[in-house]
């Protein structure tokens, strides 16, 4: 197929070839008379593996010809052209740099449980970035008005938000580090759990898995506060006192944060252990001596009874199609949004409101301000819109939910993963490593 072929030049995208039917996706591709010649070789990096990871976000135009050409997500008929997980994931393995990558982690990126635990962890980042901003403003308001009972009663929901949020990102990486699911033959002692304990291997491999992630999440974000969604990442997955991240930019943003910042953004199930038995945030959620709803512990896995509106949202940003996310409501960064209003490299295209916006700017800005409310009309247009709405999660309800007599073990419909795209990152992998 096309997909598998060496890349040539790029005289012209038709030349030198010849057309062929494909019976397998029913449609003509080009093949290249051209002898294969080595592969995108400037990629690959003299940098150890074991240094900061540095995703390229330079892609010249040939490249990302290169890309739509051969490895960006080709619509089935009838499908709705929408941002899926799986383009952001494309992005992020196509500039990443070549040692880092691996076909077990090309692989892992590709099962229906890790795709759960990347869209859980943008559906975090994204709120947490967004109560973040919140806290900020009222710690600033601070100055100027009192706090309220009220005040107690809304950040405390922000609070239980976040701590629900964390529990879908840690139900997902629980079943990854015990090899449950679709992921038992990735863990580290075999699927059987019978062979010798490859610890280290195991570290590494998962080390290289959340930096992956996190460029995920970045881009599904918008490319917007990388230094932020990278430190809360770490925190959560290695604690404070674990976080290398913070340990090279020594920002102490947790420590210059105010008392009511900390008590939403990091919750009431941080534990402060001895520092061999410190066990990161993610898994104190899991186990966290507070009010939760178990159901939280199957979604996207097994069929939930009687769900709520929250739960409904939670299961659907995690587990749902896509292309129902702006039907819903549901908001998961960029994800669900339509392509077309997006590059190659999934950057915002200019819409012709803001194009109109930034050539009345300029020329108002020729003739020179004359008045002050002219001055505020510029500055309000140079304010860059938001990319997507805020979240806005269905608030709990208010009676408290019991155990059943026994637990529901139907299970939900696995959305599964494209094997066409994992079939043309692994193929384009052997390329890069073995070129001739």
């Amino acid at each position: 197929m096309a997909d598998d072929e060496e890349e040539g030049g790029f005289g012209g995208l038709y030349e030198d070839g010849h057309w062929m039917w494909d019976e397998s996706t029913e449609a003509l591709i080009f093949i290249s008379d051209l002898p294969p010649k080595p592969v995108e070789a400037i990629q690959i990096p003299i940098k150890a593996p074991t240094g900061t990871v540095e995703f390229r976000d330079d892609v010249d135009l040939i490249e990302q010809i290169r890309f739509r050409r051969r490895y960006q997500r080709k619509l089935k008929p009838g499908q709705a052209d929408v941002i899926t997980i799986q383009d952001v994931k494309d992005i992020a393995i196509y500039t990443a740099p070549v040692n880092i990558l691996s076909p077990m982690l090309i692989n892992m990126l590709h099962l229906p449980t890790t795709e759960r635990f990347i869209r859980a962890l943008v559906l975090c980042c994204q709120y947490y970035l967004q109560i973040a901003d919140e806290m900020a403003n009222r710690i600033l308001e601070l100055d100027t008005k009192v706090r309220t009972p009220q005040c107690e009663i809304v950040e405390n929901e922000f609070r239980d938000n976040l701590s629900d949020l964390r529990l879908l990102v840690a139900k997902e990486y629980s079943t990854m580090l015990i090899g449950g699911n679709d992921t038992k033959k990735f863990h580290h002692m075999g699927p059987q759990k019978k062979r010798r304990s490859l610890s280290d291997k195991d570290a590494r491999f998962f080390e290289t898995l959340l930096r992956v992630c996190v460029q995920i999440v970045w881009l599904a974000l918008g490319r917007k506060s990388f230094n932020q969604i990278e430190l809360e990442v770490n925190r959560v997955f290695k604690s404070e006192i674990f976080n290398a991240v913070e340990h090279n930019l020594h920002t102490d943003y947790v420590a210059k944060m105010a008392k009511e910042e900390r008590a939403v953004l990091l919750g009431h199930c941080v534990r402060r252990d001895k520092k061999l038995n410190t066990r990161s945030p993610l898994m104190n959620e899991v186990f966290c001596h507070r009010e939760i709803d178990y159901r939280l512990m199957g979604l996207g896995v097994i069929k939930c009874l009687q769900p709520t509106p929250r739960l409904l949202y939670m299961m659907h940003a995690v587990a749902g199609p896509e292309e129902k996310l702006s039907e819903l409501g549901i908001v998961l960064g960029i994800i669900g949004m339509p392509r077309s209003t997006f590059d190659t490299m999934l950057r915002p295209l200019p819409t012709a409101s803001e194009t109109g916006k930034s050539k009345a700017s300029v020329s108002s800005q020729s003739y020179g301000s004359k008045s002050s409310t002219s001055s505020s009309m510029r500055k309000s247009q140079l304010v860059p819109q938001k990319l997507y709405p805020e979240i806005v999660l269905p608030r709990k309800e208010s009676r408290i939910i019991t155990f059943p007599s026994e637990f529901p073990d139907e299970p939900e419909v696995i959305r599964a993963c494209s094997e066409t795209q994992r079939r043309r990152w692994q193929n384009r992998l052997q390329r890069l490593l073995h070129p001739h």
